[in-house]
């Protein structure tokens, strides 16, 4: 199955059980869980975790020092009651240490919480910078389909839910299963084995409960999900084309398909809150039935068989209310857990993605001297249906190369399979007579500049667009560059001259000036082999004119690949390619194209007498 599909079924139909695949789940998180770059870190995690086994001890001896307490205060008969201050003190002191009943608020965890966060931290940290660093090693392919909103949206909540994990697994659910096994067993010792049964029967039935449940609603929480990713995929898709939105004056109806996505949420959200408060019921009534019984069991060896005292009815109720706290917040944490295994799903589809284009074993760096392009047999195809078939050209250094033919030919595919947005099917691309599948791509591309036809800017300043074609660049050379580029005196005439903030995509300057920008920033990169894949076709003629004039100082001496839909722009090529349904149908200079008479010439007499009409349109505006 194709990836994007793969990957577009994996959002879209819900797995069996959360639990699946839980081991590659952590196989994949594993190396963000333990800080090996930090032996600081370390040492912290280390000293969390000696912390966290000494509030399992003190658990245990609160409840003691309570029944010590109560002795004390009720002897045995011929014994004087006493103030044990020390007991007091040592009760105190202990709670100091555990906080509230939860132990929510006590000084260990104060400390444990204040020591994590720096783990917490480089945990968030890597996950988020490899997140990032794998989605720019997939595929154009990949990022030609993706839902930007929905992508964003899984990051986030991928990224909280893995912090979420780590704290619930061990500062909540591990503790409690601890804290579980040490009550059973010290019941079991000082009392009899019928208060462990009690206790261990009660947990299993909750425990059983709580997951069955969980598991149940687990379809809910999945869908509300999905439908959340709908929704904000829409929300940012919506304000992404806000001029379609108001050229159409569609606001209206994006409103109504953007609530319509919020009612598919909260439906499933109403169904997951509804199946909540059932487990809520059914926990409830599980942990009160053990307390009653537990209870009913000690008050009757206090007043019957006289085994036991008051104290040690203290010590089972204090002991057994303090273990049902964190015992009934137990749903919550495997909710949470649970729930963040489900939120971490499209993170590891999302990780699972593999690259499309990577470099092969051994691949050695390119370094561009002349900057010779050959393309030798080659042939594409996107799916099935065939692009390109059987290219085959070269490109000397410091010549131009023109392709012109109809739309979907396959003369942008050219662009992209030189620059190995993709792998050809067979054939072979050299520059410099190096196979470019051989080369790293990072050392290929540094030595390629492309003005697109298109151009997307950072929503940052001028300069710093400017600065991207080379990050350690002077700032000489970026007005240099932007000279080059013909708008350097037109940025100065801006309030903020280079520090000028560009807008959302560019949209803060004209179409004009943000292909100068480009062509001041493919400059300051200073390439062997400049590609323009036509660059100015969206502009207006006299805009197009003065651009050209920078295209052709930036070309100079430069080997060069123009994607041409204006032909008047590409008649100083060296060679012209005519493609046509992914074939080369015509080759030569403009001169000898135009004399075959053949596609070429008729693209150029079609565009002639466009030209004429065009002409004639603005005498007959310019005379009325």
């Amino acid at each position: 199955m194709d990836p994007i599909r793969r990957f577009e079924t994996n959002l879209t139909e819900p797995a069996k059980s959360t639990w699946s695949g839980f081991w590659g789940k952590i196989k994949i998180l594993a190396p963000f869980l333990w800080p090996k770059k930090s032996c600081m870190l370390q040492i912290v995690v280390i000293l969390c975790f000696v912390l966290l086994g000494l509030g399992r001890v003190i658990n245990l001896f609160v409840p003691i020092f309570t029944k010590w307490i109560v002795n004390s205060l009720s002897p045995e008969e011929g014994e004087p009651a006493r103030v044990r201050w020390d007991l007091i003190l040592y009760y105190v002191l202990l709670k100091f240490l555990q906080g509230g009943g939860v132990g929510s608020m006590g000084l260990l965890n104060n400390l444990r919480t204040f020591l994590w966060i720096k783990v917490q931290q480089y945990t968030e940290r890597e996950i988020e910078v490899k997140l990032l660093a794998h989605l720019h090693s997939l595929s154009l392919r990949w990022h030609l389909n993706r839902k930007t909103g929905e992508v964003l949206r899984i990051m986030d909540r991928g990224t909280e839910s893995i912090n979420g994990l780590l704290n619930v697994f061990i500062f909540n659910i591990l503790p409690t299963l601890i804290d579980i096994f040490i009550a059973i067993t010290y019941l079991i010792i000082t009392f009899d084995i019928y208060f462990g049964i009690v206790v261990f029967a009660t947990m299993v039935l909750y425990i059983v409960a709580t997951i069955s449940v969980t598991e149940w609603r687990t379809k809910y929480q999945r869908q509300m999900n999905l439908a959340d990713n709908k929704a904000k995929a829409k929300s940012v898709d919506s304000l992404l084309n806000f001029e379609t939105v108001k050229y159409y004056g569609n606001e209206e109806y994006e409103v109504q398909t953007f609530r319509d996505a919020l009612l598919d949420f909260q439906k499933s959200e109403f169904k997951s809150i509804i199946t909540l408060n059932i487990l809520n019921t059914a926990q409830n009534v599980i942990i009160n039935s053990g307390l009653l019984i537990g209870s009913l069991l000690c008050v009757y060896k206090i007043v019957e068989t006289k085994e036991l005292t008051v104290g040690d009815y203290v010590l089972f109720s204090s002991y057994i209310v303090q273990l049902y706290g964190p015992l009934n917040f137990f749903g919550m944490y495997y909710r949470s857990l649970q729930g963040n295994f489900v939120d971490m799903e499209n993170l590891f589809d999302l990780l699972k993605q593999q690259p499309e284009v990577v470099d092969v074993k051994d691949a050695r760096n390119l370094s561009i001297k002349e900057g010779t392009v050959e393309f030798k047999n080659v042939s594409f195809a996107y799916n099935t249906e065939p692009i390109l078939k059987n290219i085959s050209f070269r490109v000397p250094a410091g010549k131009t190369l023109a392709l012109v033919g109809p739309s979907g030919s396959g003369k942008s595919t050219i662009i992209r399979l030189l620059f190995r947005f993709y792998n050809i099917q067979s054939g072979n691309i050299f520059v410099d007579d190096e196979d470019i599948e051989k080369v790293t791509q990072e050392s290929l591309r540094k030595g390629i500049g492309v003005v697109p036809q298109d151009t997307v800017l950072f929503n940052n300043t001028i300069k710093y667009n400017i600065l991207y074609g080379r990050l350690n660049a002077a700032e000489t050379d970026v007005i240099e560059a932007a000279r080059g580029a013909d708008i350097h005196e037109k940025i100065l005439t801006f309030t903020d001259g280079y520090e000028t903030v560009v807008g959302e995509r560019g949209l803060r300057l004209s179409g004009g000036e943000k292909q100068r920008v480009a062509i001041a920033r493919t400059l300051l990169k200073a390439p062997k082999i400049v590609l323009l894949d036509e660059a100015t076709s969206a502009l207006d003629t006299q805009t197009e004119r003065n651009i050209q004039e920078s295209l052709n100082k930036m070309c100079s001496n430069k080997t060069t690949i123009i994607v041409a839909h204006r032909l008047s722009t590409i008649v100083h090529a060296d060679e012209i390619l005519v493609i046509k349904d992914g074939c080369i149908v015509e080759r030569g200079k403009h001169e000898i194209l135009v004399g075959l008479g053949g596609i070429y010439a008729a693209m150029w007499q079609q565009q002639l007498t466009s030209k004429d009409e065009q002409l004639k349109m603005n005498e007959v505006c310019d005379g009325s």
